[in-house]
């Protein structure tokens, strides 16, 4: 006779076990490779840079290669405008004129490094003898940075840029633009009206471009309720570059739409705070 043990009614049957990494998987879960047996078996063409994991990766040396790249910056103020603008013309002009009198301000510019209102702002960057900054993003119909920007990083992923242009600057010019523009705008109010960051000046320049749009806004989101006659405060719409970057870089003392406190600057231009 048998003197093995015999299970009882309630003794649970073995389980399947299996540990990878800091996981436990037991029963179904645990029929999977080892890690090393998959690294070291995998044969032809290289699936695993499509999977989310390695994204996570890569997203990752996105922002360190921005944080490394943009950390010792020092003032810098981030100029938006549509990449469809030609040389020569007067919004293109507008733009060289703002690079410039950034630079000669002592303060760094930022734009996406395109083409069009980006490639002006940086030219008058490096006509201010200022540190000219482009940070580019991989798309099918662009050509990559312009020939002005000097310090220049070029991302696959958009948030990781926006980041970029926010973390880094005291502020924002907006030159007339397409949806990129407006994208980096509202997105921008919506940062400093949810006061994920403060002290952080948005100037829009050409008045007679951005008239009609805030009209529509007052005249329907406010009207309406959708926002707050206060959440127009967080712009100033003016028509002299000069105006514009007097703006961005003392700040505008102005109430908050959210407290009725001041979120302006008010002083130098690196005075924006933001949380952690």
């Amino acid at each position: 006779m048998s003197t093995d043990p015999q299970p009882s009614a309630t003794t649970a049957p073995p389980i399947a076990t299996r540990h990878k990494g800091p996981l436990e998987l037991r029963r179904k879960q645990a029929a999977v490779e080892m890690s090393d047996q998959h690294l070291l078996d995998t044969k032809g063409p290289g699936q695993f840079v499509h999977t989310d994991p390695w994204r996570v990766l890569r997203i990752q040396s996105e922002f360190v290669e921005g944080f490394g790249a943009l950390a010792d910056l020092g003032p810098a103020v981030s100029v938006f405008g549509s990449a469809r603008t030609k040389p020569g013309s007067v919004y293109y002009e507008l733009g060289v004129e703002v690079g410039r009198k950034l630079a000669e301000a002592g303060v760094a510019v930022i734009t996406g490094g395109g083409p069009g209102s980006m490639e002006a702002a940086n030219k008058g960057a490096v006509q201010g003898n200022g540190v000219s900054v482009g940070l580019g993003i991989e798309l099918p119909f662009e050509q990559g940075l312009n020939q002005w920007v000097d310090l220049g990083i070029n991302f696959r992923y958009f948030f990781a840029r926006k980041t970029m242009f926010v973390k880094y600057a005291q502020g924002f010019i907006v030159l007339p633009g397409g949806l990129g523009t407006l994208d980096e705008l509202f997105e921008a109010m919506v940062l400093v009206q949810t006061r994920k960051v403060t002290s952080f000046p948005i100037v829009l320049l050409g008045a007679a471009f951005w008239g009609p749009m805030l009209e529509w806004i007052r005249g329907t989101l406010v009207e309406e309720g959708m926002i707050s006659e206060k959440d127009l405060d967080l712009i100033q719409v003016v028509d002299e570059p000069a105006h514009a970057v007097d703006l961005v870089i003392h700040g505008a003392i102005r109430p908050s739409p959210v407290d009725g406190t001041s979120n302006g600057a008010g002083g130098a231009p690196n005075g924006n705070q933001r949380p952690e």
